[in-house]
């Protein structure tokens, strides 16, 4: 799957040194992808894909406080 694909791309990408738009569109991203991860595991019930959504969720969480001003 191409999407499985992508997400673990968008996982290994560094966070670093981010703009503040870089910031947005990486959440934005991270968004599309779990929720395309998602209707595969509607179907599939794959606990694999489950936990990239996880992992997924978790980055996008920090990528997000970042933008809301909160220190890690």
């Amino acid at each position: 799957m191409d999407i499985v694909k992508d997400a673990n791309d968008w996982l290994n990408e560094s966070m670093s040194n981010m703009s503040t738009s870089d910031r947005v569109h990486a959440s934005r991203r991270a968004k599309e992808l779990i929720l395309g991860i998602n209707e595969h595991y509607k179907e599939s019930k794959d606990e694999e894909l489950m936990d990239l959504m996880k992992l997924l969720t978790a980055k996008k969480q920090k990528v997000e406080k970042r933008l809301k001003g909160i220190r890690v």
